[in-house]
């Protein structure tokens, strides 16, 4: 991705698109509610998305090589029904992951319930869970929540929805844009779960997205696959990938706006990307223990892969998240997660900048800039930009700072 594409791509997505409300149930079509099961102690902790007409459906999944039963139940299902989906059901309190046949039979029953509830065929729900992993489904209290589930599916339910997939996230995660295709309106909305596990290889991450155009799955797939990878695969708050990290798509195309051709699949792809790139900001922002949302943007790379590696590099390092969380401008840190990224550069040529304060350049500090820099580092939001000037690609990540509470809240999760 150059930066003349990521400009180009920007200026479309915020000139095109504008904000609505509703989440996933800001498109034509769907239904969604919150539910509580008594998986968690307390709280919502079963979802169900709804559409009311047949959707193209795709889905993005963990590359951990410990899946949970939900994401392997998922893809077959997604394979047997030719990317044709009516349904998601979610349950946050209980990951399924590590679980053996009887996790898989779990995640059966409960997309065999989902659809008889729904009279649709079972291969077109799909499903996701999260939370302790090596636990198994407490199955009649989920049997039960799905039937009050589909009893409270509404067309405001997205909110609901969107609460009841937390785990240590502080708050629900939702966005929604609207634009037009063809002269017809169109919505993209989504939901997103996500705190701490999070470094999506496509945390423990988990994102529902709908849309109410018509797409074929095969061309919504690849959409969300080239969409993931710059977005929630730019995304990390402390280095682990999940067994259940997924996101899933479904295109219902109520609105009678089709993408048929380059046009229409190059705006409909930068609408996904904003909503995507969104969630993964409320997801970074939120991070186990955060107090900072920080940005870290490569320029000057070869390719977009080499510059999100040195990206990633830096966000995934502890003493550059720790001396964020400080608010201490060791800019020294930075410079040398970039050095260790295994991607080559010149050191001389490298120049580094906080906030849009050069701190770095020509290969070395820029000193007359240092108190400004320092009082940048008090600021809630933190963008690292690192220009590489080996070419002309650039990639983004997101991620957060490494607080005292990040220690506190992983150290007594299962309890």
């Amino acid at each position: 991705m150059t930066q003349t594409r990521t400009s180009r791509s920007k200026s479309r997505k915020s000139s095109r698109w504008h904000v609505v409300e509703g989440g996933v149930t800001a498109p034509q079509g769907y239904l969604a509610s919150g539910v509580s099961a008594g998986i968690k102690k307390k709280g919502l902790d079963l979802a169900v998305l709804f559409s009311s007409q047949p959707a193209s459906a795709a889905g993005v999944f963990t590359l951990n090589r410990v899946q949970a039963a939900p994401v392997l139940l998922s893809k077959e299902n997604l394979n047997a029904s030719r990317g044709r989906s009516r349904a998601i059901l979610i349950n946050s309190g209980c990951a399924n992951a590590c679980t053996g046949d009887r996790g898989m039979q779990d995640s059966v029953l409960s997309t065999q319930c989902l659809a008889s509830h729904l009279e649709v065929d079972p291969c077109q729900i799909l499903v996701a869970s999260t939370g302790v992993i090596g636990s198994f489904l407490p199955v009649p209290k989920v049997l039960k929540g799905i039937s009050s589930a589909v009893s409270a599916l509404n067309s405001q339910g997205g909110t609901a929805a969107a609460q009841a997939i937390m785990t240590t996230d502080t708050k629900e995660k939702c966005f929604a844009i609207e634009g037009r295709i063809a002269g017809k309106t169109v919505r993209i909305g989504g939901m997103a779960k996500g705190s701490g596990m999070i470094h999506p290889q496509m945390a423990t991450m988990i994102a529902a997205l709908s849309t109410d155009v018509k797409i074929s799955p095969r061309e919504l797939g690849k959409l969300l696959r080239r969409v993931s990878d710059r977005t929630f695969n730019c995304l990390t708050v402390d280095g682990d990938t999940s067994t259940n990290d997924t996101v899933f798509v479904m295109a219902n195309g109520v609105s009678a706006a089709a993408v048929v051709d380059s046009s229409s699949s190059a705006f409909f792809e930068d609408g996904l990307e904003l909503v995507c790139e969104q969630l993964s900001k409320k997801i970074a922002e939120d991070g186990e223990g955060a107090t900072k949302l920080v940005e870290v943007l490569v320029r000057g790379a070869l390719d977009f892969e080499t510059a999100r590696k040195v990206a990633k590099t830096i966000a995934n390092s502890s003493l550059v998240k720790t001396a964020i969380y400080g608010e201490e401008l060791n800019w020294g840190r930075i410079l040398c997660a970039a050095g260790y990224s295994g991607i080559p550069f010149d050191p001389e040529k490298i120049a580094l900048s906080l906030n849009g304060i050069p701190i770095f350049r020509n290969g070395s500090p820029v000193g007359s800039t240092r108190a400004r820099a320092e009082k940048a580092m008090k600021a809630h939001d933190i963008r690292i930009e690192v220009d590489l000037a080996c070419g002309r690609s650039s990639a983004r990540v997101w991620t957060c700072d490494l607080s005292h509470d990040y220690v506190n809240i992983n150290a007594s999760y299962i309890s």
